[in-house]
């Protein structure tokens, strides 16, 4: 990597930890061969951070097969060694946690304190939630279901796994996705968004600097088309995992198929927000802002609809556009910063020419406007609240990515269960309410992988993160991340002697 002249050390000390390249393969960093290389850009300030040379084929073959090469002997590690392990990558991870934070605040362009706060303790505490489940690799116990023959259940590993991440979580993305696969004993290669390298890099060094054997976890930097497709496609992958759009998410499948791979997709979002009538506003609007602006709405489960019930909708979108215009939008390293840049230009630019299409149908209450002054250099948005739009209008029903709330009414609570549904998303929601009885049915009804009650956002690591529909399938996180990660083999003995005689005696008689 170069340093194309932007020093900034007190922004991002550790730099010179990628002085040697942006791939990490069988336990060592190097330069990728693809020939095209990509500045990573503080998004704040539009400055170049580092300039990789991405990875080619030929680099994803070279993971692939250090990756090959290390499977033997951690799958046939106990579970106890590899717990031990992953506890120890844990505390590597907890003794680096400001690098960490940093860094992805850097690339990224969140709050240092969201970072601090979420990310890395999140991260950290993903490690040692699958250093635990590493120790639960069970089948089930024996049975005999066919005479005098004992059949038992084994959960296996599979074997290499090729994930490919997406820039807007990517510390947290690369731990879904490599510590299930890990602890359940197969080796990973990780193709991170190249715009957003950083913490992926330093994540599978602190694996090695924790003991775990070179090519358990290797790292590609490269584009989608050329180092995440072959990763995709490659013959000795024998699962893939991808978190991206519903429409790149089809592209992965079919590559996949192709050649049979296990597959895991968690895909795009258009998390409905639904507020009844007998909900506490106050908390509500909160919930609102807090679940429409995390991570500046660069979240596949960020609250994007919110469907009113009539009697506080008047009210919930004039709080709601107050509270709004309270947050602090600024540098992520500011300790008063309340909401970053988007990751770059392009997705700002993105952002904002769906609001301003949105103009022609909608009307925009509060933002819909990048900012001038100090901030004009950076990727900044402000926080913007759409009304007026109609349920089959693009901004109800496209996933915008970006600090964009849109508010309809509804009268009836069927009404309001329908509209929620009413995309081709089903990852997450939320209900607002006090009756018990709205509550339950919010969480049969809707149709999405995760139904908060009274809240936005919250994720912790002992429960599954998945969607239903165009969503995608599988889940991260939870032991029901660890078991997708496995493969069932039924195991049978036969008894006795006699037993096989007879079964041979029926199949071909006396002989």
């Amino acid at each position: 990597m170069d340093n194309p002249g932007n020093d900034t050390p007190e922004r991002y000390p550790a730099r010179d930890r990628f002085a040697q390249g942006a791939q990490y393969i069988a336990g060592r960093l190097a330069e990728g061969t693809s020939g095209r290389t990509h500045t990573v850009v503080d998004p704040a300030t539009g400055a170049g951070v580092l300039t990789c040379r991405l990875a080619g084929p030929d680099d994803v073959d070279a993971a692939v097969a250090a990756a090959r090469a290390a499977f033997p002997g951690w799958a046939g590690a106990t579970p106890g060694e590899r717990s031990e392990a992953l506890h120890r990558f844990a505390a590597v991870l907890a003794e680096r946690a400001e690098e960490f934070a940093r860094a992805e605040s850097l690339q990224c362009g969140k709050p240092l304190k969201l970072t601090r706060e979420f990310d890395v303790p999140g991260t950290v505490d993903n490690t040692a939630f699958f250093a635990g489940a590493a120790r639960h690799l069970q089948g089930r116990s024996a049975g005999e279901y066919s005479g005098d023959h004992t059949s038992y259940i084994r959960r296996e590993p599979i074997g290499v796994v090729g994930s490919v991440a997406p820039w807007n979580y990517p510390l947290q993305m690369a731990a879904w996705k490599i510590l299930p696969a890990i602890a359940a004993g197969n080796t990973i290669v990780l193709k991170p968004a190249e715009i957003t390298p950083l913490t992926s890099l330093l994540f599978a060094r602190a694996a090695t600097e924790a003991g775990l054997p070179d090519g358990v976890v290797n790292i590609v930097t490269g584009t989608g088309k050329e180092a995440g497709e072959h990763l995709v496609g490659h013959p000795d992958v024998a699962m893939t995992s991808f978190t991206g759009s519903t429409a790149v998410g089809r592209r992965v499948a079919e590559i996949a198929t192709a050649t049979v791979k296990r597959l895991h997709l968690e895909l795009g979002g258009k998390a409905p927000f639904v507020v009844f009538d007998d909900a506490d506003l106050d908390a509500a609007v909160h919930g609102a802002v807090a679940g429409a602006l995390i991570n500046s709405g660069q979240d596949c489960t960020a609250a994007t609809r919110a469907y009113v019930q009539r009697p506080l909708y008047e009210a919930f979108v004039e709080r709601t556009a107050a509270l709004m215009e309270t947050v602090r939008l600024g540098d992520p390293f500011a300790p008063g910063t309340d909401l970053g840049p988007l990751v770059s230009h392009a997705q700002r630019d993105r952002v904002a020419a769906v609001v301003d299409r949105a103009r022609s149908y909608a009307r925009v209450v509060t933002g819909g406007e990048a900012p001038q002054g100090e901030l004009k250099d950076g990727a900044y948005y402000r926080p913007t609240l759409i009304t007026g739009a109609a349920q089959d209008s693009e901004a109800v029903q496209a996933e915008i990515f970006g600090p964009v709330l849109v508010v309809l009414p509804f009268d009836s609570d069927d009404e309001g269960i329908r509209l929620a549904n009413d995309t081709p998303y089903g990852l997450a929601a939320s209900a607002w309410t006090r009756d018990v009885y709205r509550a339950g049915r919010a969480t049969r009804e809707v149709q999405a992988g995760c139904v908060w009650i009274n809240d936005h956002i919250p994720i912790v690591s002992e429960m599954p993160h998945g969607g239903y529909k165009a969503s995608g399938f599988g889940k991260d996180m939870s032991a029901y991340s660890f078991e997708e990660y496995t493969q069932l083999k039924h195991v049978m003995f036969d008894n006795t002697a006699a037993v096989r005689k007879d079964w041979h005696r029926t199949v071909f008689g006396d002989r």
